[in-house]
C-alpha cells in the first residue's frame, strides 16, 4: 500500500537504530510473537489465533453462536485464481483461543470483507457483493448469490471491502474510485460499469462504478445509494451514527453531509462532502518501533501511508478516555494510532491519545494489522495480515518484484485480543452458544454497553419483525436509562416499519444530543405532520450544535414561511461553521426565499464568514442561474457604489466557479468583456481585480480596444516597483488572459530576487501557461538565483507534460536540480506515471547514490551495533549538534533540521547522510551566497521571505534581514551547513552514544 503525499525532511546528522546493516529479516513463530509486541499501559494482548488455523486474514465476524467468520485474501496483489476464502473458526474447548478451522467457503477472488446479514454472510470480492449460507450446518456454504455487481476490479488495495451494518439498517460498503496500476492493466483495468442488484427487477443503477464513492444498501427494501464521500479500506460509525472515513495518507475523516441533502439542489457546488479531523495533520507522524523495516521504493518513512482499518471503540470496557477514541491499522509501519475525539461544531477534531508513541506496535517487520473488530466481550480484536511486504508492486523497484517476495507470508496470519489488565479469557464461543435469543433478551440487549450487543439485537428483531415488540420498544423509547438504548429502540422500529411520529415529537425532547439529534433525521419520512413540524423548528435554538447542524439539513426538504425563518435563524446565529452554510444552501430550491439579497443586507465586511457564504451563493447563481441573472450581478458587483460594501469580490469569485458548468449562461456574457476588463485593471480593489479575471478567464477574453488598452495598462502596473503588490500580481495574471508568450520577456525580468514574491510566482505561473518548453529552460537557466517557494513552484511547471519531464530529468542528471528539490509527492509521480521510459529513468535519477565517501561510512558501520551509554550521548550531543539541532523542539537550537523524527529513517541512508552531507541536502537547509548592491555580502540560510524581505539565518541561529531592492544576485552554493569530515570529531564509540540518546530521547509517552 502506499501514501499519497508527504513531508520532506533529510536530517543532517545522525542515525536513529543502534542496529547492524540490514541482515536478512525472517518471519517470528506465533509463540514468539507476543514479545515483539508493545501495547499501552493498562492493556494486555493475547493471540487467539494463527496460522495453521487462518493465513492471509483481513477481516472478520463474530455470530450469534459464536463463530468467528474470518475472510483470508491470498491473491493479494496480482493473484486472480480464486484463492480466496471465508475460514470458520471456533473455540471447542473453551479456553478464549481458536482450536478449530473450517473452509466456509473457497474460490473467491480477492475478498475484502465479511458481515452478518439474515441466515448467512455477506462478503465483498468485486465485482460482488456475495450472499453465502450453510442451510444443511455442516459448516459450509451451500448458497452463493450475487446481491450486488459492477463494482470495479482494480489495484487490490482500491476494490469496495468491508460490509458494515449501519445504525439507520442500511449496510454501507467501503469503495474508492478504481485506480488501475499502469504496470498491471490487463490484471486490474476494469473500472466498473453500472452496480445493481442482478436479481431484482426496477431497482435502483448506480452509473460508472457509483462514481468513484462508497455504496450503502438495503436488500429488503431494494434499496441502493452513492455516499457523498469515498473510504479506501475500512470505515467506522460512532455510537450516534456518525460515519468516518479513512485513506491511506489520512487516517481520519469525518463524512459530514450527505448525498440525499447535496442531490436536492443542483445548483450547489460542494466538491468535498468530507473532512479531515486531525489535528496532527494528514500524513500525521507515526512512530514505529520496527527492528529492520523493509519499507520500499515509492513508501515514505515516520507518517501514515497505508492506513486502513478504522474502527471507533464501543465496546464498553475499555477506560476513559477510550470510550471517544478511533483506532487506525498503519501495517506499513506496523502500528496500530489512537486518537481522541472531540466535538467541534458539525464535525469533530481528533488528537493524539499518546505523545510520540502508538498504542500498539511491533519490533517484527512483518506484523501488518490491517483491521480491527469489536467483540461481544467488548475487546478490540486486530486482524494481522503477517506478510513480509505489504506494498503494491506497483510502487516498488523492479528487482524486488522479481525476488520471488511478494507472497512470503502467505501461509501465515494472527488474530489478536486487546483488553484491559484483568480481563478474563474470551468466553463468548460457549456463552453464546448457551445464549436463548428471546425477544426479552433482544430488547434488554438494545441498551448493553456493547456495540455488538446492540447491534446485533437491532438485527435480529428487525429480522424476526415480531410486532408484540413494538410496545416495549415505545416503551425503551421513552423511558430507558440508557440514551444508546433509547437510540437503537427507535431505529429497530423504523426497521420494522412501526415508528410513528408521535414517538417522534415525544424523542426530539430528550435530554441527551444524540438521541435528538438522529430524532430529526428520522423525521424526515414525516415531514407533513404539522406537529412534527412544530416539533422541529421549536429546536432552532437547541444547545447542541451537532443537533442544529441536522435539523438545518432536515429543514432542507420544507418551503413554508416558518421553516424558511428558522432555517435563515439557524445560518445567521451559526455562521462562522462553514459546513452550516452547506447545509442551508443545500435546501430545496424556493422562490420565496431570496437567501443572497439577505445576507448583502446583513453583510459584515470583514468577517470571512459572510464572505465565503456570498461566494458560495454566488456559485449557486452562476451554475444554475439564466444569463440575465448572472449579468444583473456582475452588474451588481461593479457599480462603483459597492465598492466599500466588501462583497463585490466574492460575488464575482462564486459566479466564475459556478459559471464553468453553466455553458448556456457563460455563451452570452460576451457584452459584459468591457466592463470586466476595466475592473481587472483600474479597479481599486486588488480582490476586486482577482475576481474580475477569474471571471475573464472562464468567460474568455478577445481582442478590440479595451482588452488593448487593458494589456497595455497591465504591462506598466506589472513592472512598476513602487505599487501595491496585489495590483502587480492581479496584472500579471490578467496578461495570462492575452497571448502570455508576446510578454515572456517582461515576465522572466519578474522572476528575479528583487522581486516580491507574489510578484515572482505570478510571473512563473504566466510563463507556464506558454505552451511550449519555454519555462523550463528559463528555470533550469536560472535555478541558482531561485529562492526556495519560487524553487517549489518551479518545479510543478515541469510536471504538466511529459516533454518538460524529459527536461527536470535532464536536469537532475546534469546536477542543476538535486533531487532533493523535487519532494516526495512529485518523486512518486514521476517514479509511477505512465511513460515508461520516463518512469525507468526517473526511478533510475531519484535512487541514485553517490558512494563517494563509501570507505568512511564503511569504517563507521560498527558504531550501529555498539552498546550506547545514554549520558555520554548526551554530552556528544550538546558539544557536537546542539548548536544547530534541536530534539522535538527542545535541547539546542532551530538552525538545521529537527532531529526528533530521524528514529524513522533507514540506519544506512541516515549515516549516509551524517558524513557526505552535500550528496542529499535537505530542502530549504542548503547554502546561499547574496551579493548586495551595498554592504557586505551574506551567506547562509533562508529562513523566510517576504514580499520585501529575506531573513538569513547564520550559525548559531544568528539572522540577518535582507532588504529585496538591496540584493544584486543571489545564488544557491549546493552545499549543505553541515560540513563534512563528522569522523574526525565522533569516534565510532561516541556515534553509538549519540545514536541511543538520540532513539531514546523523544520518548515523552504522556498520555492527552
Amino acid at each position: 500500500m502506499r501514501r499519497k503525499h508527504i513531508l520532506n525532511i533529510l536530517p543532517f546528522c545522525v542515525c536513529l537504530l543502534a542496529a547492524s546493516s540490514r541482515p536478512t529479516v525472517h518471519e517470528v513463530p506465533p509463540e514468539k510473537a507476543l514479545a515483539t509486541l508493545q501495547v499501552a499501559d493498562g492493556f494486555q494482548i493475547e493471540m487467539i489465533a494463527s496460522e495453521p488455523l487462518v493465513a492471509d486474514p483481513v477481516a472478520m465476524e463474530i455470530d450469534e453462536a459464536g463463530r468467528m467468520y474470518v475472510v483470508e485474501m491470498h491473491g493479494y496483489p496480482l493473484d486472480k485464481s480464486g484463492s480466496g476464502k471465508i475460514k470458520l473458526l471456533t473455540d471447542t474447548d473453551g479456553d478464549g483461543k481458536m482450536d478449530q478451522s473450517v473452509a466456509f467457503a473457497e474460490g473467491l477472488m480477492l475478498p475484502t470483507g465479511v458481515m452478518r446479514w439474515k441466515k448467512g454472510i455477506l462478503v465483498t470480492d468485486a465485482p460482488n457483493v456475495l450472499y453465502l449460507e450453510d442451510t444443511d450446518n455442516d459448516g459450509k456454504a451451500d448458497v452463493r448469490d450475487t446481491l450486488v455487481t459492477g463494482f470495479a476490479l482494480s489495484n487490490p488495495q482500491h476494490n469496495l471491502n468491508n460490509p458494515t451494518l449501519g445504525l439507520d439498517n442500511w449496510i454501507y460498503l467501503g469503495h474508492e474510485p478504481a485506480v488501475t496500476t499502469q504496470t498491471y492493466k490487463s490484471e486490474f483495468g476494469d473500472r466498473g460499469g453500472d452496480v445493481y442488484y442482478p436479481d431484482k427487477q426496477n431497482t435502483p443503477r448506480l452509473p460508472d462504478n457509483a462514481r468513484g464513492r462508497s455504496v450503502r444498501m438495503r436488500p429488503d427494501r431494494a434499496g441502493l445509494e452513492i455516499l457523498s464521500a469515498n473510504t479506501q479500506f475500512g470505515h467506522t460509525f460512532d455510537n450516534w451514527g456518525r460515519y468516518l472515513l479513512v485513506s491511506n495518507a489520512n487516517h481520519i475523516i469525518h463524512q459530514v453531509i450527505s448525498a440525499a441533502y447535496l442531490n436536492r439542489n443542483p445548483s450547489l457546488l460542494v466538491s468535498n462532502a468530507a473532512q479531515s479531523i486531525s489535528d496532527h495533520g494528514t500524513a500525521a507522524e507515526v512512530f514505529p518501533i520496527t527492528q529492520n523495516p523493509q519499507n520500499q521504493l515509492l513508501t515514505d518513512l515516520g507518517v501514515f501511508t497505508s492506513a486502513c482499518g478504522s474502527k471507533t471503540y464501543q465496546g464498553g470496557i475499555f477506560p476513559a478516555p477510550f470510550d471517544s477514541v478511533m483506532f487506525v491499522a498503519e501495517p506499513v509501519s506496523n502500528i496500530i494510532h489512537a486518537d481522541l475525539i472531540r466535538d467541534k461544531g458539525a464535525t469533530f477534531t481528533a488528537s493524539r491519545v499518546f505523545q510520540n508513541k502508538e498504542f500498539l506496535a511491533s519490533t517484527d517487520a512483518w506484523f501488518r494489522p490491517v483491521n480491527m473488530y469489536i467483540g461481544p466481550d467488548g475487546a478490540l480484536y486486530v486482524v494481522d495480515y503477517y506478510r513480509q511486504i505489504i506494498e503494491h508492486p506497483e510502487w516498488m523497484a523492479d528487482d524486488v518484484v522479481k525476488s520471488g517476495q511478494l507472497y512470503n507470508g502467505m501461509d501465515k496470519g494472527r488474530i489478536y485480543r486487546i483488553s484491559p489488565k484483568g480481563t478474563a479469557k474470551a468466553s463468548w464461543a460457549k456463552d453464546l452458544k448457551a445464549a436463548n435469543w428471546t425477544n426479552a433478551f433482544l430488547l434488554e440487549k438494545l441498551a448493553d454497553k456493547n456495540i455488538w450487543w446492540r447491534r446485533n439485537a437491532q438485527r435480529l428483531l428487525i429480522d424476526v419483525n415480531d410486532k408484540n415488540n413494538i410496545a416495549g420498544l415505545e416503551k425503551m423509547v421513552l423511558e430507558d436509562k440508557n440514551p444508546l438504548g433509547r437510540l437503537h429502540a427507535m431505529y429497530t422500529l423504523e426497521g420494522m416499519n412501526a415508528l410513528k411520529p408521535a414517538l417522534l415529537v415525544n424523542a426530539l425532547k430528550d435530554n441527551e444530543a444524540g438521541v435528538r439529534e438522529n430524532a430529526v433525521k428520522l423525521s424526515e419520512p414525516f415531514l407533513k405532520d404539522s406537529n412534527l413540524q412544530n416539533a422541529l423548528v421549536s429546536l432552532q435554538n437547541d444547545p447542541s450544535a451537532k443537533v442544529r447542524y441536522q435539523l438545518l439539513c432536515t429543514l432542507g426538504f420544507l418551503d413554508t414561511p416558518e421553516v424558511i425563518k428558522a432555517r435563515e435563524n439557524l445560518l445567521f446565529k451559526n455562521l462562522d461553521d462553514p459546513w452550516m452554510q452547506v447545509a442551508a444552501l443545500s435546501a430545496v430550491p424556493s422562490a420565496k426565499n431570496n437567501l443572497l439579497g439577505e445576507v448583502l443586507n446583513r453583510y459584515q465586511k470583514g468577517n470571512p464568514a459572510y464572505a465565503s457564504l456570498v461566494e458560495k451563493l454566488s456559485t449557486m447563481t452562476g451554475n444554475g442561474g439564466t444569463a440575465p441573472e448572472i449579468k444583473a450581478a456582475i452588474s451588481r458587483a461593479l457599480k462603483p457604489d459597492a465598492e466599500n460594501k466588501g462583497w463585490q469580490a466574492a460575488v464575482l469569485q462564486g459566479l466564475s466557479i459556478g459559471l464553468k458548468n453553466n455553458k448556456t449562461a457563460m455563451a452570452s456574457l460576451k457584452s459584459e468583456q468591457d466592463l470586466l476588463v476595466n475592473a481587472a485593471t483600474e479597479n481599486a480593489s486588488p480582490a476586486v481585480r482577482q475576481g474580475s479575471i477569474q471571471l475573464l478567464q472562464v468567460v474568455g477574453i478577445s481582442e478590440n480596444a479595451t482588452t488593448k488598452a487593458g494589456v497595455s495598462k497591465a504591462l506598466k502596473i506589472a513592472s512598476d516597483k513602487n505599487l501595491n503588490v496585489d495590483n502587480r500580481t492581479a496584472a500579471i495574471n490578467f496578461l495570462a488572459l492575452d497571448n502570455p508568450k508576446t510578454h515572456a520577456e517582461t515576465l522572466k525580468k519578474l522572476i528575479a530576487p528583487t522581486e516580491p514574491l507574489p510578484v515572482q510566482l505570478a510571473a512563473l505561473k504566466t510563463l507556464s501557461a506558454i505552451p511550449d518548453n519555454t519555462v523550463s529552460v528559463f528555470v533550469t537557466e536560472q535555478w541558482p538565483s531561485l529562492t526556495r517557494d519560487v524553487r517549489n513552484a518551479a518545479i510543478n511547471t515541469f510536471m504538466t507534460n511529459e516533454s518538460r519531464i524529459a527536461l527536470l530529468l535532464d536536469a537532475i542528471e546534469n546536477k542543476t536540480i538535486d533531487p532533493s528539490a523535487i519532494g516526495w509527492p512529485r518523486s512518486v509521480g514521476l517514479m509511477a506515471q505512465g511513460n515508461a521510459a520516463l518512469k525507468a529513468r526517473s526511478r533510475m535519477l531519484l535512487t541514485k547514490k553517490d558512494d563517494g565517501r563509501a570507505e568512511v561510512i564503511k569504517a563507521y558501520m560498527p558504531a550501529l551495533s555498539m552498546t550506547g551509554n545514554m549520558e555520554n550521548g548526551r554530552m556528544v550531543f550538546q558539544k557536537n549538534c546542539s548548536t544547530c539541532h534541536q530534539i522535538g523542539g527542545k535541547s539546542g537550537t532551530a538552525y538545521g533540521p529537527d532531529l526528533g523524527t530521524i528514529r524513522n529513517r533507514r540506519p544506512e541512508s541516515i549515516m549516509g547522510d551524517i558524513l557526505n552531507p552535500n550528496l542529499s541536502i535537505a530542502d530549504g537547509f542548503d547554502i546561499w551566497s547574496i551579493e548586495m548592491k551595498e554592504g557586505e555580502p551574506v551567506q547562509g540560510l533562508i529562513a523566510t521571505e517576504s514580499p520585501t524581505a529575506l531573513t538569513v539565518k547564520n550559525y548559531g541561529g544568528q539572522e540577518t534581514v535582507v532588504a529585496r531592492a538591496n540584493i544584486k544576485s543571489l545564488k544557491a552554493l549546493g552545499m549543505s551547513v553541515m560540513p563534512a569530515g563528522l569522523e574526525n570529531q565522533i569516534s565510532q564509540q561516541e556515534m553509538s552514544d549519540l545514536l541511543l540518546y538520540l532513539k531514546q530521547g523523544k520518548q515523552d509517552t504522556a498520555a492527552h
